[in-house]
């Protein structure tokens, strides 16, 4: 075990709280770190502090913010494999994908480190003489950012970067299960010279998290909300920030459809639905969820990724693996019922289902001693099957057939959500007709829907999330309010729309 953690606010240890133990998945009897959880007063308290410190940070020139993000980055690269060894120890990730994730966080600081001098404004001609106009990026204050423990570090250094470069203060509510990573990444943004206060870090359950967070909002502590997690706590969130008149930043689940026309490259598509269903066990926001495939292509692909799926390791995530364990207890309990959605008009091919066990064994493997499960291909799914329409966090993907692309298009936005999407072509036509009738925020074509990079805008519509984007220049618009300002120097009041000099035209000439 790492140690006891608390949180920690204006850059001392919280006392108090509840003990939570984080485990490792691949072994669930080894504790990784045991957690003090804080209650909902700690929450509001670590927000009030946050906006104390915010103003002294925000006066801090935009360059030298970007120094320090520079800082964070090389820190970052340089424990690189340590952090990635404790990502894939306290969540089960395959050390590979871990050590990716890593190195998200150095190409995020990478981008943002010069965005401190890029912060810019405009200047906008008047309409009247001897008068200036120009608008300023200015930070919104306090932002509570929530996230999910998946991709326990990179998805937090969206949110974390471009909040504190452009001038912000954070309190930060990691996933438990994922708690000793997010410590270890609070220290590295610590030992970047970032002052007390800038960047608290906050261990509770999502009941107390959300009455911090409602306290923080009525007191007026809070001006943005960032959450990474599902559909339904997400709404909760939107309709809490709702009545505060903010609109928060909702990164949300997915049922991402990867279409596969009768023209694609087989072998590619199997390639990129081997990493975006199973890769991370499935637990992505971003993973495949139904696989179309054209009807004339659909036994091949099929017989193709079912092969594929066998010969692909399951096991010891610190090992050569296309998937390792379930994250957490509470995802293994959620994947049995996801399990429980397959009906009898459904064909599984690829096995067995549900835990790797000695009575249960995937080849010689039986998973002993962690939260393995058999990943799983379903055909024959249809537009009104709970496994078609909902999100299966996990390892399962689901398998239909299409004629035309316009049926295609209509069933991969049927199930509302908006995150990600895939379609396998050789014509370009098809891939931009895809890209025009899908309802998704991401688009690839002969990718997987999984794997977006840092200067790409990250985001979802509908039930994925409310429009706002991550990663690159866009997500600024997240963290900073436009502040528009007149100077008029004609010594003189000049009134907009009123005092305007008007040329007038001859309407009436004719050549």
């Amino acid at each position: 075990m790492t140690g006891e953690i608390s949180s920690v606010i204006g850059g001392k240890q919280a006392a108090g709280g509840t003990d939570y133990d984080s485990i490792n998945p691949s072994r669930v009897d080894e504790v990784v770190a045991r957690i003090r959880l804080a209650d909902a007063e700690t929450f509001s308290s670590a927000c009030r502090t946050a906006a104390a410190a915010q103003r002294e940070w925000a006066r801090v020139p935009a360059p030298v913010r970007g120094r320090v993000i520079a800082s964070i980055g090389r820190l970052v690269e340089a424990n690189a494999e340590s952090l990635a060894r404790l990502v894939t120890r306290e969540i089960g990730k395959p050390y590979a994908e871990a050590l990716g994730e890593v190195r998200e966080i150095v190409d995020t600081c990478d981008f943002f480190l010069g965005e401190g001098r890029r912060l810019y404004g405009q200047t906008v001609p008047s309409e009247m003489p001897d008068k200036n106009l120009f608008t300023f990026r200015v930070p919104v204050g306090v932002a509570a950012v929530i996230t999910a423990g998946n991709f326990p570090v990179a998805v937090p250094s969206w949110y974390l970067v471009p909040a504190l470069l452009a001038g912000n203060a954070v309190v930060w509510k990691p996933a438990e299960y994922a708690a000793a990573s997010a410590e270890a990444l609070y220290r590295l943004f610590a030992a970047s010279g970032l002052p007390d206060g800038v960047l608290n870090l906050v261990f509770a359950d999502g009941a107390a998290t959300f009455e911090g967070l409602e306290a923080a909002l009525d007191e007026g502590t809070v001006h943005k909300v960032g959450f990474t997690g599902s559909t339904e706590v997400g709404r909760r969130i939107g309709e809490l920030c709702g009545r505060h008149l903010q609109s928060p930043c909702l990164e949300l689940g997915g049922k991402n459809p990867m279409v596969v026309a009768a023209d694609a490259d087989l072998d590619l598509a199997v390639e990129g639905a081997l990493f975006s269903g199973f890769g991370t066990a499935g637990q992505r926001c971003t993973s495949l969820g139904t696989a179309i495939v054209h009807e004339s292509v659909h036994d091949e692909f099929l017989g193709r990724l079912t092969r594929a799926l066998a010969a692909a390791g399951i096991g010891d995530p610190a090992g050569d693996v296309l998937c390792g364990p379930l994250l957490d207890h509470r995802f293994a309990s959620r994947y049995e019922e996801y399990l429980g959605w397959i009906q009898p008009h459904h064909r599984v091919v690829s096995g067995p289902t549900g835990r790797i066990t000695a009575g249960n064994p995937r080849g010689d493997f039986t998973g002993e001693g962690g939260l393995y499960y058999h990943p799983v291909i379903v055909d024959g799914v249809r537009p009104g099957d709970r496994l078609f329409l909902e999100e299966t966090f996990g390892p399962i993907i689901g398998v239909t057939s299409f004629s035309t692309l316009g049926e295609a298009l209509e069933l991969a936005n049927r199930p509302g959500y908006g995150l990600s999407s895939s379609v396998y072509t050789t014509d370009p036509a098809t891939a931009f007709r895809f890209r025009e009738g899908i309802g998704a925020g991401m688009v690839s074509v002969n990718n997987s829907t999984s794997g977006a990079e840092a200067h790409l805008p990250f985001g979802g519509n509908g039930r994925s999330g409310n429009g706002s984007r991550q990663s690159g220049m866009w997500v600024l618009d997240q963290f900073t309010r436009w502040q528009a300002m007149n100077w008029d120097h004609s010594g003189r009041l000049q009134k907009a729309q009123m005092d305007v000099v008007e040329i007038v035209p001859d309407v009436n000439f004719r050549l």
